[in-house]
């Protein structure tokens, strides 16, 4: 008889994949989150929240504190900056729409990637950045099978990702839309943690 539980090296990767927390995490930083999963392999996960906006955080802000001029756009200025995760606060990312490359861009997916360097918001300055983007402050991330325990644990429900809902749909309505792409209302489901 074949052990066909799964293992790091054989779980399919969460990579490009969207981490839905479900009603369990209503008490903690992650309560009504949808996370974009950038990597996942055996040695941990990384991810961005995508609708968690710092209110108080504009993109003039960070173009202030690196120093860029942005006098000649002011309509950027005013785009607020995301919370992508509670570590590392201080660094810095943008998720954005695959039409073009930066110094440290990783693909995310055919139509999402991520750059971590500030010459993608250079160019966002001067009118010459992606087409669609997002910028966040820190990120998520997971040691080695601490995500795959929380899935197990009924902590979060996965789905492919969808770059509409990550660029198109308000940040408000982003979890929500995730959910009802897999038939699920989150709303109608009890807090408390369970398994099926």
């Amino acid at each position: 008889m074949t052990d066909n539980t799964p293992t790091t090296e054989n779980l399919n990767s969460l990579g490009n994949q969207f981490l839905i927390a479900m009603p369990s995490l209503n008490n903690s930083f992650f309560s009504h989150t949808i996370t974009l999963m950038c990597n996942h392999d055996s040695e941990g996960a990384m991810g961005l929240v995508i609708n968690q906006p710092l209110e108080d955080v504009q993109l003039a802000d960070i173009y202030s504190q690196l120093g860029i001029d942005n006098s000649e756009l002011a309509s950027h200025a005013e785009t607020t900056v995301m919370c992508g995760g509670p570590v590392s606060p201080e660094r810095g990312f943008v998720l954005h729409s695959a039409d073009s490359e930066w110094n440290s861009t990783l693909s995310v997916s055919d139509d999402i990637s991520l750059t971590a360097s500030q010459d993608i918001l250079h160019a966002i300055a001067a009118g010459k950045g992606p087409e669609k983007f997002l910028v966040m402050l820190g990120y998520a991330g997971w040691d080695a099978n601490q995500l795959e325990d929380e899935i197990a644990d009924n902590a979060w429900l996965t789905s492919a990702a969808d770059s509409d809902i990550v660029f198109d749909t308000p940040a408000e309505h982003r979890w929500a839309a995730a959910s009802a792409n897999l038939g699920i209302n989150l709303d109608l489901i009890p807090n408390a943690p369970g398994h099926a």
